[in-house]
């Protein structure tokens, strides 16, 4: 019986594979030997991240925070010009009113929304960082964590496989 040409195009696709794998190094167990690559892989990967969340948890445990917010009661100084902290408030306490007011509660959302953006803000602008006085070889150590276990993470994320 004569082969048909598919049968004598796989033939060949698999003389070319099988004579490919004989010149290449990998032995039979290749896709044991990724797998535990893989595996390698995924270890460093969380010991970078185990590097990295402990590095930034002794950073951050340095940091002192604290806030202007109150001091003075005065949250916003232009020239003479003093905003009270309560001020600040109004366009929250109006926005809701607006809630319960108007027919259409778009604009009470729109101008609430903006009443609580004032409000973060003015707690945001006016925080302060404190560095805590720690000794070199800590200061190292903390920043060296970030540094190796971000490297290691971001090498594990963009490894071409």
């Amino acid at each position: 019986m004569a082969k048909s040409t598919g049968d004598k195009e796989l033939e060949k696709i698999y003389q070319e594979l099988k004579n490919a794998s004989k010149g290449s190094s990998y032995s039979s167990h290749s896709s044991y030997d990724s797998d535990s690559s893989e595996g390698g892989d995924l270890l460093k990967f969380f010991i970078g991240l185990l590097l990295l969340g402990g590095g930034l948890f002794m950073i951050f445990n340095n940091l002192s925070v604290t806030s202007t917010w109150g001091g003075g009661g005065y949250f916003f100084h232009i020239g003479s010009f003093h905003l009270p902290n309560g001020m600040i408030m109004l366009p929250m306490i109006a926005g809701i009113a607006m809630l319960f007011l108007m027919d259409r509660k778009i604009f009470g959302w729109v101008v609430l929304a903006i009443g609580i953006l004032i409000v973060l803000l003015s707690v945001l602008l006016t925080t302060r960082l404190y560095w805590r006085t720690t000794s070199a070889y800590i200061f190292v150590i903390m920043f060296g964590m970030v540094a190796a276990g971000a490297g290691m993470v971001l090498r594990e994320l963009f490894r071409k496989r």
